[in-house]
């Protein structure tokens, strides 16, 4: 009976997705934003011809390759073509036959013009990971791994389909992100534990966690004076005529979205373990479930906290290298824009996470007394 509540709830859930993206052209439509006429297809390299310029005192060599493309109209067809290495690493493609690679083609009036090697062809190896994870998921955790996997779909669905339409045609950020998160987490914790005393304290404690992470990234953002603008996207994002995008919105948005993982996984863990302890003893008070859920809690917060901190360190490491190793004043380092926002992105997150305890733990201690005295609420959130 449960699975196929399970079922029934997933697939009226996915309706409404499906439903939501069919009509996505039309709640968000910007005439404003150019099409995009550039192709992109697939290919293989078969031999690489010639090799031009290899001197030790010539940067700049130009390959000469013979490839296959892979897919679109001209799938099966070889081309010729070549490309040039100018001694940068950051934009030098290294290629050896039998690699595959992306395609642009330019064409004119319908006829190939002239095709140039774009990128290296990675989603292959992409897509090997993505199963390995898939499989994993469901190999070690069984029917509950499928039920992740159902929610990540949606949690990906709500970002891609939803949150980033709505912002890219000029809906405000953090008000857009604040009910994806909200939808998001009410969706992650249906699927994962249905209706149930436990998914209904882990929802409140969640969105209340990603509201005060999002109020302090809003106040100290301003008292910080960060304008959003410190990474290289951002910037160009500024200078696109066609996009009008609040930067300082996207980046609170961002902050939110990069807690909202962590804080889901902090109420979960509590409310289930409030829920398991009132199973193993019924006779505790409300009091004492709330305080033992408090216990589980802080012991969860040292490790989750850290998770977010190393997470945006790992984000800034390359750029704190550079700066440790010209000597760069720590005073001038901490004040960058991109630093700042870094810190400000993991201490109100790791804040937002620690205050979703006491809330969780509440929430979860209140139903389960409650719902055992009163009929109506029990049968509503019946686990």
């Amino acid at each position: 009976m449960k699975v196929k509540k399970l079922l029934l709830i997933c697939f009226v859930l996915l309706i409404g997705f499906i439903a939501f993206s069919s009509c996505n052209k039309v709640l968000f439509k910007n005439d404003n934003i150019p099409a995009s006429n550039e192709i992109y297809e697939k290919a293989k390299i078969l031999k690489i011809l010639d090799v031009q310029g290899q001197s030790k005192d010539n940067y700049l060599q130009e390959y000469k390759v013979e490839l296959k493309m892979l897919s679109g109209k001209y799938k099966g067809q070889t081309f010729k073509t070549t490309f040039t290495h100018s001694g940068n690493p950051s934009m030098d493609i290294k290629i050896i036959e039998g690699d595959k690679v992306i395609i642009y083609l330019n064409e004119e009036g319908g006829e190939l013009v002239d095709i140039h090697i774009a990128d290296i062809a990675r989603f292959d190896w992409l897509s090997v990971l993505m199963i390995l994870f898939v499989f994993l998921l469901i190999l070690i955790g069984g029917w509950k791994g499928v039920k992740a996997i159902v929610a990540l779909g949606f949690t990906i669905l709500g970002i891609f389909k939803l949150l980033i339409p709505a912002i890219v045609n000029g809906y405000s950020p953090l008000p857009i992100t604040i009910f994806v998160a909200a939808l998001v987490t009410v969706l992650t914790m249906i699927i994962i534990a249905g209706f149930t005393r436990k998914s209904v304290s882990a929802m409140i404690g969640t969105i209340a966690g990603v509201l005060i992470a999002g109020l302090l990234a809003l106040v100290f953002g301003e008292l910080c004076h960060l304008n959003g603008i410190a990474s290289e996207e951002c910037r160009m994002i500024l200078l696109s005529p066609s996009l009008e995008v609040d930067l300082e919105g996207l980046l609170f948005s961002g902050i939110i979205i990069g807690a909202l993982g962590a804080i889901m996984d902090v109420t979960m863990s509590i409310a289930s373990s409030i829920e398991e302890i009132h199973r193993a003893n019924n006779t505790l008070s409300r009091k004492e479930l709330i305080r033992r859920g408090m216990n589980v809690g802080k012991d969860i917060m040292g490790t989750m906290t850290n998770t977010l901190i190393l997470a945006y360190t790992g984000g800034s490491l390359p750029l704190m290298f550079l700066y440790a190793t010209y000597n760069v004043s720590s005073v001038k380092v901490f004040n960058l824009e991109i630093i700042s926002t870094e810190i400000i992105r993991a201490l109100v997150g790791s804040i937002g996470l620690v205050l979703s305890v006491p809330v969780t733990a509440f929430v979860s201690g209140y139903l389960i007394k409650h719902s055992k005295n009163n009929v109506s609420l029990n049968k509503a959130l019946k686990n």
